[in-house]
């Protein structure tokens, strides 16, 4: 190939990613320039792409007027525990199945990989069957249950520590570590892009899941913010404005735990490109 195919080749390459880029954010961008509009201007026609004038009442009302503060609060609870028991519950199961011998081991996770097969609304009746007789409707602890653990996130924490040289837990063993001195102080450091990447994906998981809050949460009160947000929709769903605020609030902390873990992220996809 010549210099100068390879450089039109670069160039149509870029062109194309740039574009892409450019579609996907377009709506994202237009979603917080509309929540800083007065009201009735993002349906106006022509339609606006900037406000006439910037202004934030419409989040002042979400939080003053409809008191969606608790929502936030609510969400923000139940992602952040859910998360951070997800990771060490995952990764204690996963080193488990990769590298602590057991009896049926690989029957119980070729079992458990199976189920991955089933859909997740098929287990909400008897889940919250199970709930209900234990007290745990209408909890933070019970909209928190389907994201303590996951099928999925044991599964990648799994084939990660796959990869971990059986020589160094050997070694570590011989030096007198226990098994959770390995699993805490050489297992989880050298696991933190498998971690970060299963923390992103359990926090956007349980941050954005509308179905599991509004079965299992009864009391206004205790409402998720996506659940909250929808109930917005019956009663100001001609407030363009207010309901773009109210979005942008969903997405701004999925936003920021991206952000923080992109870094680790980013090292996981790289390491796994490397060894495939």
């Amino acid at each position: 190939m010549t210099k100068a195919r390879r450089l039109a080749s670069s160039v149509a390459i870029n062109g194309m990613l740039i574009l892409g880029g450019f579609l996907t954010v377009i709506p994202l961008l237009w979603m917080v320039s509309a929540s800083l509009m007065p009201a009735g201007e993002a349906t106006a026609f022509p339609p606006r792409l900037l406000p006439s004038r910037v202004t934030f009442e419409h989040y002042y009302d979400l939080f003053a007027r409809l008191d969606l503060g608790k929502a936030l609060f609510s969400s923000a609870v139940i992602s952040i525990v859910s998360t951070l028991c997800s990771l060490l519950f995952s990764s204690m199961a996963g080193y488990a199945f990769a590298k602590l011998r057991w009896g049926g081991r690989d029957r119980v996770f070729a079992f458990l990989v199976a189920a991955l097969a089933i859909p997740a609304q098929v287990t909400m009746l008897p889940l919250f069957l199970m709930l209900k007789s234990m007290g745990l409707v209408n909890t933070y602890v019970g909209a928190m249950i389907p994201f303590l653990a996951t099928i999925f996130g044991i599964f990648l924490v799994r084939q990660f520590m796959l990869s971990v040289p059986d020589d160094l837990i050997a070694a570590a063993r011989m030096d007198g570590a226990n098994e959770w001195q390995i699993y805490w102080s050489i297992i989880l450091p050298l696991a933190r892009p498998v971690l970060a990447t299963l923390a992103i994906f359990t926090f956007m998981s349980a941050w954005n899941d509308f179905m599991w809050p509004l079965i299992i949460l009864t009391d206004d009160d205790r409402y998720t913010l996506p659940v909250a947000v929808a109930n917005l929709l019956g009663e100001h769903v001609q407030d363009l404005e207010l309901m773009m605020a109210s979005s942008v609030l969903t997405i701004i902390p999925v936003l920021a735990v991206f952000v923080i873990l992109q870094k680790q992220y980013i090292a996981g996809l790289m390491a796994g490109s490397v060894k495939g």
